[in-house]
């Protein structure tokens, strides 16, 4: 009778030991996400650049003449960097958050879920493809608008850290959203009662000290008024609310979001369960 096998001969392989950051995996979801985007481009990276000309038709070109300057720039050099971080914003959250709810309704998380990836690695690989989406469709956005609206740039310090931390917060609000929701109407409930009126009540197309109270005041506590505030800063050299206060906010939304997004993939928060 022959020999039995030695059981340590059957034994399934080990999982291949991650010391440190995975960065071969992380890559991968990256791209993933990037080339989720890119394949169809006529609606992730088009469509945006036709709204924001659009916005564009519609409150500079119609209004032309009529629109005093606004701290002594040209209006339409006044709307155009709202338009931009606007896109910026939509864009990055869109990303994201579509993605882990599609895949959650398609039973396709386990093609994240399984391989060797920490949670840490989960929310940079998300997040950071949302920022790319964010990023790229703003900078798009930017070459469109320039037939329309003078953009001279005054501050590059701040186009690139509030345009890098608004898709990034985006991104992180992407995520969180996309695993809190069970269907599309979750996500649409965020994207028309949270997100959009959030965006138009920041300044996009006014100045908020324009405002009567208590608007004003209120005004001052919404995020995105400290992006879009910060990012116009950037083109024309003035601010109406506190940099110093725009940045600390940035910085700290983009840490306290990262926080609840790790916590979110640790716990497995409607992934596992």
């Amino acid at each position: 009778m022959k020999d039995m096998p030695d059981a340590a001969a059957v034994m399934p392989p080990e999982p291949r030991g991650y010391h440190g950051v995975n960065w071969a995996g992380l890559r991968t979801l990256y791209l993933r996400e990037i080339r989720r985007f890119w394949k169809v481009g006529m609606q992730t990276l088009a469509a945006p650049v036709v709204t924001a000309l659009l916005y564009m038709m519609v409150f500079v070109v119609a209004a032309q003449g009529a629109r005093a300057p606004v701290h002594g720039v040209e209006f339409a050099t006044f709307v155009a960097p709202g338009l931009i971080m606007m896109q910026i914003l939509n864009n990055a959250f869109a990303n994201a958050s579509s993605s882990l709810l599609q895949a959650k309704m398609n039973g396709l998380t386990g093609d994240f879920l399984t391989p060797p990836l920490t949670p840490l690695e989960h929310v940079a690989g998300f997040a950071l493809g949302a920022a790319t989406r964010g990023i790229v469709v703003g900078a798009v956005t930017w070459l469109a608008v320039l037939p329309f609206a003078d953009l001279p740039v005054t501050h590059l310090w701040a186009i690139l850290y509030f345009g890098v931390g608004a898709s990034l917060i985006l991104g992180l609000l992407g995520v969180m959203a996309g695993l809190w929701s069970e269907k599309f109407d979750h996500m649409s409930a965020v994207t028309n009662f949270i997100i959009m009126p959030m965006t138009f009540l920041s300044g996009t197309f006014y100045l908020v000290e324009r405002l009567p109270e208590p608007f004003r005041s209120a005004s001052h506590y919404n995020p995105f008024f400290y992006l879009i505030d910060g990012f116009r800063y950037g083109f024309i050299g003035h601010a109406e609310g506190s940099l110093i206060a725009g940045v600390g906010m940035t910085a700290g939304l983009v840490i306290a979001f990262s926080c609840i997004c790790l916590w979110m993939f640790e716990t497995g928060y409607k992934l596992k369960t």
